[in-house]
């Protein structure tokens, strides 16, 4: 089928692309819409527009009509990269004026009535179906996982359903009646959040004391702040032994405050109290904050009463026997524009064991992923055993009082003219964001959440991962600071309007089995498929399922009818699901992404290329003898499914991390590649024509990508592209023995035209300069 090139296929702006991607991901960044709800890896929101517009526009080349010389191709490619620059940087993020210029270009070249539309069949975090949203394209996402289908639909989904919506809460003041976007949603869960705060406190207020200060006054608790602990294996001792990692309470300039253990030895068994010291009152304090008891990686500590050292074994022990318990280290207030760092009381170390929840969640954790380091190796076994019991009370009384909250925006809503069906559906839309505000709050409120000495309370999933935390803090969940629930009310409700969709705006989100994708018509295939067994998305996100899943199961029924998150389907090669056979685990998820590709083909529209995003982060399988890494399968997975690669864009979406590639290339943290489908009549060659093909095409395309806006350290990787295209327009390349050539042989010969086209350009450089030219191309 005769197609036009479009832009991706030729060349790119890597240079505008990997800058406005690494700005994105800075944390000064406010009300980002990946902020709605957590997710584990989400590809920045400026490489996915980008992507998709140039997957969408012909290239200058394919209208020589209009462009006839190669300087007048050039010139309108530098136009088109002119608006991708535009379009990548985020305060352009809704810039509608600027989105409908996009639009209209990518319109342009559409031979059917209507642009169509895009899908992501492993949408994951929704970067990109909302991309392709906010280019005007309708967009559609698929995931096997609930969690991220909820995603998908609080971003794409429910807003344009709610688009310019006035809110309908009675106590809203209705300054104006124009509410563009989400604004109305979102100042209806804001409404409604509030609510339900003011009842929280109502309800539990008294599990949350103010802390009392020498003068006689109280101050409002930001934190607190405990240690665990295990019997001393001493038997002479037997101490509760605080586990402490940092006695550092802050390390601010001026402002350095530190926690002191005194021992009461005049007890049987010693008892190890706590005192705060350090630049308080206004005096600079002389000393210096003590050694912390933990003396080794791992669950190594030293008494702080008899100073023995308790060894891994012993830790573990204790922990996999439910003896481990806790201790007040310090409690953390809110003062006069700073904060008041006080001692541990009695009294409040009493009121938090007083706390009984009614409910748990007492799903199983699965204890033999390494992403849950805490439930593999130490005493987790439920999801409720992350949670203190006081912060199981608060999470259970605002999972309840969503139900509360839904009623009552039914009743407003009908009061504002909605007929019952549509109330009860604002309702559920309303509940949703406040179940993700909910998941917030459980992110910020376990006892995995460390305090950092130069921040607050650190949440959960700062990793992709449920590692082991010695001493945590506990965050006030009533009050108005880090990880309580007005905070992440406020802060989600600026990613959901930040959204700013119009009614006209098409999305759905629905859980499926990428290998078996079900599509009316034809659409444009832009994904980010799972990684061998990087990451266990299924087992990570169980954490946030038995929380969604007691608030919004009776709303989504289908995605939350089993107890925990399906995971025997979902494509990653974890060897424990096999019995711990690695051979097994592999030919599992390399069978279920090849049918995933097999059945993007079919459904794929036949104008426009498929792109992948690949993250350069993957384990090495050995088989007979030789590596084959997951970039070569990938590659050859594609080749067999009988796609051409046609494009190969190293972006650096994940901030400035280093990563190897072949040979000695430093590479991009994540490679787009560009495919389209063979076609049927392709035929086979031998090497030396493949070799020859090499040698006649490749300097040409070397030449257009020097052309573009590349950095010489991206080029080896860059260059694949149109290497990989002419060796995967064959069906097959036979080698000399008559057997196949593998990927692996293709990537070499690529690499060395590539070396021998540059050494000719440098061959009037001495050798030193041309030494330094390889560096700097290797390594910038």
């Amino acid at each position: 089928m005769t197609y036009c090139k479009k832009l991706i296929e030729v060349t790119l702006p890597l240079d505008v692309i990997n800058a406005a991607s690494a700005h994105e991901k800075y944390p000064g960044i406010r009300a980002h819409p990946r902020s709605l709800h957590h997710w584990w890896a989400r590809r920045p929101l400026a490489a996915c527009r980008a992507v998709l517009f140039a997957q969408m526009v012909d290239d200058p080349s394919e209208h020589p009509e209009l462009w006839p010389t190669e300087e007048l191709q050039q010139a309108e490619r530098e136009r088109l990269f002119g608006l991708i620059e535009e379009l990548v940087q985020w305060e352009n993020i809704n810039n509608t004026e600027l989105l409908a210029k996009a639009n209209a270009e990518m319109r342009r070249w559409v031979m059917e009535e209507r642009l169509p539309a895009v899908l992501d069949p492993f949408a994951g975090g929704g970067a990109i179906p909302l991309s392709a949203q906010q280019l005007g394209l309708e967009a559609h996402a698929s995931d096997l996982n609930p969690v991220a289908v909820l995603i998908n639909k609080a971003m794409i989904e429910i807003p344009p359903k709610w688009a310019g919506q006035p809110p309908v809460g009675e106590q809203q003041t209705l300054t104006t009646d124009h509410w563009p976007g989400a604004t109305g949603l979102a100042a209806d869960v804001r409404h409604y959040g509030k609510w339900m705060r003011a009842e929280a406190y109502k309800r539990i207020g008294h599990l949350y004391p103010k802390a009392k200060l020498s003068d006689g006054s109280e101050a409002t608790v930001i934190a607190w702040r405990w240690a665990r602990t295990v019997p001393c294996p001493n038997p002479a001792c037997r101490a509760a032994m605080p586990l402490v990692s940092s006695f550092w309470l802050s390390k601010k300039k001026n402002r350095r405050v530190w926690i002191e253990p005194e021992v009461d030895r005049g007890l049987d068994p010693p008892q190890i109290r706590f005192r705060v010291q350090g630049d308080i009152g206004g005096r600079k304090h002389p000393g210096t904050v003590p050694d912390p008891p933990k003396v080794a990686r791992g669950a190594k500590f030293r008494c702080l009463a008899c100073g023995n050292v308790a060894p891994d074994a012993h830790i573990r022990g204790e922990s996999m026997a439910g003896r481990m318990g806790a201790q007040l280290l310090a409690i953390i207030a809110e003062g006069d524009h700073k904060r008041i760092y006080l001692p541990p009381t009695k009294e409040h170390e009493t009121i938090a064991r007083q706390a009984k929840p009614s409910w748990k969640p007492e799903q199983a954790m699965n204890r033999d992923t390494s992403n849950l380091v805490s439930g593999r190796s130490y005493g987790f076994f439920t999801w409720s055993d992350l949670f203190t019991s006081r912060q199981l009370v608060a999470l259970t009384t605002f999972s309840d009082l969503i139900g509360e909250a839904r009623q009552r925006v039914i009743a407003d809503a009908q009061a504002a003219g909605f007929d019952t069906a549509r109330s009860e559906e604002y309702a559920d839309a309303v509940a949703t964001y406040l179940a993700f505000v909910l998941d917030r709050v459980a992110d910020y409120n376990n006892e995995i959440c460390q305090w950092r000495s130069t921040r607050s309370v650190e949440h959960l999933f700062a990793l992709q991962a449920v590692p082991m935390i010695w001493d945590y803090a506990e965050a006030n969940i009533l009050q108005k600071s880090v990880g309580g629930w007005e905070t992440c009310l406020d802060y989600q409700m600026q990613c959901l309007e930040k959204l700013n969709p119009s009614d006209h705006d098409k999305g759905t989100a629905v859980q499926s089995d990428a290998t078996r994708l079900m599509q009316e018509r034809p659409v444009v295939v832009s994904t980010d498929p799972p990684y061998y067994d990087n990451i266990g998305y299924a087992d990570l996100s169980d954490f946030f399922y038995v929380w969604l899943r007691r608030s919004l199961g009776h709303i989504y029924p289908d995605l939350f009818s089993t107890l925990l998150v399906p995971k025997a389907e979902e494509l990653v090669a974890t060897p424990y699901r096999f019995d711990g056979d690695k051979e097994k685990a592999r030919v599992f998820f390399e069978d279920g992404l090849f049918r995933a590709f097999a059945r993007m083909r079919e459904i794929a529209h036949p104008n426009y290329p498929l792109t992948i995003y690949y993250a350069y982060k993957q384990t090495e399988s050995v088989k007979d003898g030789a590596t084959s890494t997951g970039w070569e399968t990938l590659l050859e997975g594609l080749v067999r499914t009988g796609y051409q690669i046609t494009g190969t864009w190293p972006m650096r979406t994940e901030g400035k991390s280093r990563l190897i590639s072949i040979g000695t290339n430093s590479l991009a943290s994540s490679i787009v590649l560009v495919c389209r489908p063979r076609p049927a009549d392709a035929r086979r060659t031998g090497r030396r024509r493949f070799l020859r093909a090499l040698r006649t095409e490749l300097p040409a395309a070397l030449h257009l990508l020097q052309q573009g806006h590349i950095a010489p350290v991206d080029m080896n990787q860059a260059v694949i592209g149109p290497g990989m295209a002419i060796y995967s327009r064959y069906r097959q390349i036979l080698e000399a023995d008559g057997t196949s050539m593998p990927v692996r042989t293709a990537l070499a010969f690529i690499n060395q035209v590539v070396d021998e086209y540059l050494a000719d350009q440098d061959s009037e450089y001495d050798a030193d300069t041309r030494w330094a030219l390889a560096w700097f191309e290797q390594h910038a």
